[in-house]
């Protein structure tokens, strides 16, 4: 729901009417591809776009937000010793 409201302010649509919509759609077809369509302002099929979000990208995020995360924590250990001393 957040990633079809953002395509929906990002594209100049109404993001509450636009979801509202895209859901009853879902839901009344049982096409679970219907998503936001920016090019064409509203919503429509995405797999007869050719629109798909691939199995390696999600995983490709997943490792780039764990490594995001491993980095964070890293610092706050660097950084927690030196307030100690400081104390």
């Amino acid at each position: 729901e957040s990633i079809a409201t953002s395509l929906s302010k990002n594209s100049g649509l109404n993001p509450i009417e636009t979801v509202s919509r895209l859901k009853k759609e879902q839901l009344t077809s049982g096409n679970h591809f219907i998503g936001v369509d920016a090019l064409d302002m509203g919503i429509s099929d995405m797999k007869k776009q050719h629109v798909f979000e691939s199995l390696n990208s999600k995983k490709q995020q997943i490792q780039l937000a764990t490594q995001v995360t491993k980095m964070i924590l890293k610092i706050d250990d660097v950084i927690k010793p030196d307030e100690a001393m400081e104390n």
